[in-house]
């Protein structure tokens, strides 16, 4: 079976909007990243066990609005015991399940449930500015919030911050609107989809 992605016939490369003039460092970059492995985590209210005494790819569990991560995996968090795993290594459902127990956790495979974006360089904060209402400006490398973009829920993972790198997540079925609405957003700034 062949995994299509959400953006398959739509995310199109090449250079867009006001690009002209400018070297490519002063565009904006847009990718649709695949390949990934998502999970959600829950720990259930009357699970005794500590979560902060687990670890996931030798990955503590973030504290409230942050994000850990190392080279390879994210772990988000999505509110009260509940997180999100992004991840490169797409067999770590494997450790992930050798480790929480049914009994204490809900652990979920998102992989393909999910559409995400990546924009990176300077401009890429007024890009959510332009239909998130979330006031993001003093968000930096490591945070993470939810959100909505022009009516789309999304979560949101500020990656970098030099260079600037956000990532958005959003439902595999409203992937094509999140693409539109985004690349549309990107257009007085110019950028390059990757």
């Amino acid at each position: 079976m062949k995994n299509i992605s959400s953006l398959e016939n739509i995310h199109t490369i090449g250079k867009f909007g006001n690009y002209e003039n400018k070297n490519d460092n002063e565009i904006l970059k847009i990718k649709e990243v695949k390949n990934i492995f998502i999970c959600q985590i829950f720990k259930y209210k009357n699970s005794t066990l500590d979560i902060n005494k687990l670890k996931i790819d030798n990955l503590n569990f973030p504290e409230d609005l942050k994000c850990n991560f190392n080279l390879s995996t994210r772990i988000l968090w999505m509110g009260p015991n509940n997180y999100l795993i992004i991840s490169e290594k797409l067999e770590l459902m494997k450790d992930i399940l050798s480790i929480f127990e049914e009994k204490d956790f809900a652990v979920t495979d998102l992989s393909h449930s999910r559409t995400v974006i990546e924009i990176e360089g300077e401009e890429s904060k007024e890009v959510i500015k332009k239909g998130c209402p979330l006031d993001i400006n003093n968000l930096k490398e490591g945070d993470c919030a939810n959100s909505i973009f022009h009516g789309i829920t999304i979560t949101i993972d500020f990656m970098s911050n030099n260079p600037k790198k956000i990532r958005i997540l959003a439902l595999r079925s409203f992937g094509s609107s999140l693409y539109h609405s985004i690349t549309d957003a990107c257009l007085e700034y110019g950028y390059k989809s990757i």
